[in-house]
């Protein structure tokens, strides 16, 4: 709730807490990131909710299907 609609905090996270949490929440450690640039701006330990969570991909590091496809020859 605190981070909805257009409050929405990206985090890339470095690690998951091992510390005690509700059933069906995670700790969660990493960088604040900066949408509009992708910069970390700061580290933060996050206490979230498990199925409120969404995986945004990665555009800086290049998926598998994509560096096998580019190295196919005569396709």
């Amino acid at each position: 709730m605190q981070f909805g609609g257009d409050r929405a905090l990206w985090l890339r996270v470095t690690a998951i807490g091992d510390w005690a949490a509700y059933d069906g929440w995670v700790w969660l450690v990493g960088y604040a990131i900066n949408p509009a640039d992708g910069q970390a701006s700061a580290k933060r330990e996050v206490l979230a909710q498990i199925a409120g969570l969404q995986i945004s991909p990665s555009a800086s590091v290049p998926s598998p299907t994509r560096s096998r496809t580019a190295r196919r020859r005569g396709v």
